[in-house]
């Protein structure tokens, strides 16, 4: 890993660098339609300026943003704490390989477990075969849980 990498709340001066990496997790990564620019940019700033109900976290290497994470945070009724969502997990592709993913995960797990969060769930694509081979490895297992949803 380069020593180099930051990982480290996002700010205010993330906005725009965010906004970028996060459309190109949207519309390259994942395939979806592209995103209102305002509607993404609002997200970000919301999370910046609510974060009792989310944060975000950005890996950066020599001044630029090369990944990102995000939590939402909710609550178990079972567990009876806060519970937080990794929602997204997200390196740029051209800056793989130099472990930036384990450490976003990393430094969420170090998050929700200081803050005393019951756990923290994720979900990711059936064949995002890379992904999960990252939280298997960073001691992620399968939840007896089955993930519905519905539009």
């Amino acid at each position: 890993m380069s020593e180099n990498i930051t990982i480290r709340p996002a700010t205010n001066d993330d906005t725009q660098a965010l906004y970028i990496i996060m459309r190109q997790y949207i519309v390259d990564f994942y395939q979806q339609p592209e995103p209102n620019e305002t509607d993404l940019k609002s997200l970000i700033q919301h999370l910046l300026e609510h974060p009792s109900s989310g944060m975000q976290f950005v890996a950066i290497e020599n001044d630029r943003l090369i990944g990102f994470t995000t939590l939402y945070f909710t609550f178990s009724t079972l567990k009876v704490k806060r519970q937080a969502v990794l929602n997204d997990l997200f390196v740029s592709p051209q800056e793989r390989g130099k472990k930036v993913g384990e450490k976003l995960f990393e430094t969420c797990l170090d998050y929700i477990r200081k803050h005393q969060f019951s756990s923290m769930t994720w979900e990711t694509a059936k064949d995002n075969i890379i992904a999960q081979s990252l939280y298997n490895k960073m001691g992620g297992k399968q939840s007896e849980w089955l993930c519905y949803e519905i539009n």
